[in-house]
């Protein structure tokens, strides 16, 4: 398989990227790693005419601490992110969700900005920035938006990113309790993507469940809170009757789910509500 022919830019600083978008328009792509886009350019199920690499871009990458806030830059491969001390002690969330991505040369290569932009109904990340609540913050010319990690992916490889604009960081909040939490997946044999994927965040005062967030990948054709299993658990002890019940309506959002040669529709429903309880109850666990 053989890329179609395109004109190569690698833009020095933000600016000069999101210059070089506003001049292409729709006849360009965005790289950083590559994992996400080089198969797509392989199989020509896209064939733009010029290609921009940001991933020398200086800023772009790297795990910083703002008070009590933590920034990624969106060129930080998923490796850093796995191997990260600092992020293992105040979001292993993240620790988890990286280490569980591809192969390690996957992990070496793909970064956290490219794999959100790209908005794969069966990657990883999407499941644990949605239960982070987290921030995805873009640039354009003369702007910068802030887009809610619920509002950011918006249909099957689609996200709220605009074709003139770049994920420059992912803000998100220290956790309460960061050891409260886990990301669950059924792999994909070969490609290591989630047939389901669940991540859950929870925060527990007096025995009882006083904040969770519960992020599903896999089930359909976007990323999704399940909130009408979180409202089953806010306020309530976290039982095995409890977390069973609030399970069972994990796939109540999913109007549509994917099927293919992995799983059907119905037993990826099974699967979600499953991995679901088995998530919720190894954050409660580790709590």
């Amino acid at each position: 398989m053989i890329t179609g022919n395109f004109d190569y830019f690698a833009p020095s600083n933000v600016e000069e990227a999101i210059k070089l978008l506003n001049e292409y328009g729709d006849d360009c792509k965005i790289i950083s790693g590559g994992h996400s886009l080089v198969p797509v350019l392989k199989l020509r199920l896209a064939s733009p005419a010029v290609l921009i690499d940001i991933g020398r871009i200086k800023g772009l990458k790297g795990i910083s601490f703002e008070g009590g806030t933590i920034v990624i830059g969106t060129n930080t491969t998923h490796a850093e992110i796995a191997r990260s001390a600092e992020l293992k002690k105040h979001c292993p969330l993240l620790v988890e969700t990286a280490g569980q991505i591809g192969d390690q040369q996957v992990r070496n290569r793909g970064t956290i900005g490219g794999s959100l932009t790209h908005a794969d109904p069966a990657a990883d990340w999407p499941a644990a920035v949605l239960a982070l609540d987290a921030d995805i913050i873009v640039k354009g010319k003369g702007s910068v938006r802030t887009i809610k990690a619920t509002d950011f992916f918006v249909d099957i490889m689609t996200s709220a990113v605009k074709s003139n604009e770049i994920v420059t960081e992912i803000r998100i909040t220290k956790p309460a309790q960061p050891q409260a939490a886990a990301y669950l997946k059924v792999p994909q044999a070969a490609s290591g993507f989630a047939v389901v994927g669940v991540a859950a965040q929870l925060t527990l005062k007096d025995g009882r469940c006083e904040k969770v967030a519960i992020g599903i990948t896999g089930l359909g054709p976007k990323a999704y809170r399940a909130s009408t299993s979180e409202n089953a658990l806010i306020g309530n002890t976290l039982d095995a009757a409890t977390i069973s019940a609030a399970a069972e309506k994990a796939d109540t959002e999913a109007v549509d789910t994917m099927e293919d040669i992995h799983a059907s529709g119905e037993f990826r429903r099974n699967l979600t509500r499953v991995y679901t309880k088995r998530a919720i109850m190894a954050a409660m666990s580790r709590a």
